[in-house]
């Protein structure tokens, strides 16, 4: 029999992360633009291998918390490298992968395989909350959620720091070093901060949430940038297609614009 905890979990990580997929790389599939930039069987692959991967992690993610409580600093910072060292490599063995990697469309792989492991961290913060107290309290309840929402986005967000941006007009910022040094900081902080008392609870995913939303903003022109198939022009801007949303049939014979207005 499932656990009531976990199932409610797996539903909070999978509403988070694939509903991030649905909603954000859908921008860049048909019918939003005239040809999907990306495979989409590899893309819901990589988000598979994504949430295998996340099962180690979010065990090491939650023994970190469990280590911050303890007073242990040294366990601690142990798990904290685990997590950092195992998602940073993982993806890097994606993006050079042949199935994957040496692609345009890499960009979407990535991130669908880091929104599988920030699902799966999602599930084991909501897990362990609703399995540690009979009744849950609306504040601590809300506190896991937004935890767990602050998860999906900084794993998504992650995903494309640690990809060296190929711009001419762009900074080459990002990388593996990058992405790992912005992940350890805000793994320390999602970690340390309930040992503030409820204040820091609410203010570390809080301040991860806002750093990996400006973060994902300032880096989505990689999606943005990746040729179509057919090799088109590829959009100069990152925002949705104006006709995006798959409950809203196109007119007859009107095509899906390429670019964004």
């Amino acid at each position: 029999m499932v656990d009531a905890s976990l199932a409610l979990g797996g539903v909070v990580g999978v509403v988070l992360s694939a509903g991030f997929l649905w909603v954000e790389v859908g921008r860049y599939a048909t019918p939003q633009v005239p040809v999907t930039v990306f495979d989409e069987r590899k893309l819901l692959a990589a988000y598979t291998v994504g949430l295998f991967v996340g099962v180690p992690v979010a065990a090491a993610y939650l023994l970190l918390g469990a280590s911050f409580a303890n007073g242990a600093l040294p366990g601690a910072l142990l798990f904290l490298a685990t997590i950092v060292l195992v998602t940073e490599l993982a993806q890097r063995l994606l993006v050079r992968s042949r199935y994957w990697g040496h692609v345009p469309p890499v960009p979407f792989y990535a991130v669908a395989f880091r929104a599988g492991i920030g699902g799966i961290l999602a599930l084991g913060v909501v897990a362990s909350y609703l399995g540690s107290v009979a009744v849950p309290a609306p504040l601590g309840l809300a506190t896991a959620l937004l935890t767990a929402v602050a998860l999906v986005a900084l794993e998504v967000a992650l995903a494309l720091l640690a990809l060296p941006s190929t711009r001419a007009d762009l900074p080459r910022t990002g990388g593996i070093v990058a992405g790992g040094l912005f992940g350890a900081v805000a793994f320390f902080l999602l970690g340390i901060g309930p040992t503030a008392g409820p204040i820091g609870a609410v203010a570390a995913p809080l301040v991860v949430l806002a750093g990996a939303v400006l973060t994902y903003r300032g880096r989505r022109s990689l999606l943005a940038d990746v040729p179509p198939p057919t090799g088109a022009a590829p959009e100069e801007e990152a925002g949705a297609p104006r006709s995006y949303g798959r409950s809203a049939p196109l007119a007859s014979g009107e095509e899906p614009p390429l670019r964004a207005r």
